[in-house]
């Protein structure tokens, strides 16, 4: 199945076809669709109305650099401030972890959408596209924050994705424009970059999104379409029994796969449970790409669908809404 990115602010005629598709199971959402939050929760709603199956909304909200709503939303820091916090008072950092993870998922439920792509525990060691996405080097400590923070966004109603599996802070390259080896052997890859996802598969996280990183001395391909890495370390030896997303297919690091086709089947024949389609202009050839394949069930996204919808109303009204947003910004004041 595939999670598919939209052009703009309102659905086209085009993107309402897509949504006929039977493989198109979620939407993902950008900068580029948000105007508001009165325009974010209607572009939700005219998905869910033109869509004839249930269709798993989801967004990017980590916060920092990688924040998709910003007007009418809290300012989120980035989750390196924790890590920085954790120095001087681990308490106070675990359970501003929490309420970041809590006000992050209340304010994009109570717009429509039933996910955001959390917690990044990518260990912070220099990578380009991670940078301060990631809440510390020591993984013994992001497997704290990671627990804290699943636990933050169940209690919002949300559920967990635990990215990207297993482990892209490690290496300097950025995906997104570069092809990225990691050459460790699998004994350093686990004591050290799986821990915070073994954390996260214990606390319950219900979705893993794979890296497109290349790990030459475990298996020859990017673990997002690697059977070894899916099949045998995550499921078998890690006994993960959640979704499993790849990574956006759009990303340079995906093209060693090959073409649309070739790289969304290396992805679903590997493990993947849904596959990341963010470029709108490569929607179409994917749909075609798939269009052979045997349907996945309908309900097979059902344990990321919104568990808690919050009127804004409610939520703004709430004492603890402006004390976590008064709590956050003083980590957003430690880091500038």
């Amino acid at each position: 199945m595939l999670v598919i990115g939209l052009g703009g602010l309102v659905l086209s005629d085009e993107e309402r076809d897509w949504l006929q598709h039977p493989a198109v199971s979620g939407v993902i959402l950008f900068k580029r669709n948000f105007a508001s939050r009165s325009q974010a929760g209607e572009l939700c709603q005219a998905i869910r109305e033109a869509a004839p199956r249930p269709q798993l909304l989801c967004v990017d909200q980590e916060g920092g650099r990688v924040q998709r709503f910003r007007e009418g939303y809290s300012e989120l820091p980035a989750l390196e401030g924790f890590g920085r916090l954790h120095g001087q008072d681990r308490d106070a950092a675990l359970a501003l972890a929490h309420e970041h993870a809590w006000l992050m998922a209340s304010e994009i439920l109570a717009t429509g959408l039933d996910l955001s792509f959390a917690p990044v525990v990518d260990l912070g060691r220099g990578n380009l596209a991670i940078g301060n996405r990631a809440f510390h080097a020591d993984p013994v400590i992001v497997s704290d924050f990671c627990r804290a923070y699943v636990a933050g966004l169940h209690e919002a109603g949300m559920a967990a994705t635990i990215k990207h599996f297993p482990g892209h802070g490690s290496v300097l390259e950025d995906t997104h424009f570069d092809d990225a080896v990691d050459p460790r052997p699998l004994a350093d890859l686990q004591a050290l970059d799986l821990l915070p996802f073994a954390a996260g598969i214990d606390a319950g996280a219900e979705a893993v999104m794979m890296a497109h990183v290349k790990y030459p001395g475990v298996a020859p391909e990017p673990a997002g379409y690697s059977p070894r890495w899916i099949g045998e370390i995550l499921r078998r030896d890690m006994g993960f029994g959640g979704i499993v997303f790849s990574d956006d297919i759009g990303m340079a690091a995906a093209e060693s796969a090959g073409g649309v086709k070739s790289r969304i089947d290396a992805h679903l024949d590997a493990g993947c449970d849904a596959v990341l389609v963010c470029a709108p202009a490569l929607v179409a050839d994917s749909l075609q790409a798939v269009s052979s394949r045997k349907s996945a069930p309908t309900d097979l996204l059902a344990p990321l669908f919104a568990r808690k919808s919050p009127a804004w109303d409610a939520l703004l009204a709430d004492a603890r809404y402006d004390g976590a947003r008064d709590a956050l910004a003083r980590i957003e004041q430690g880091a500038s």
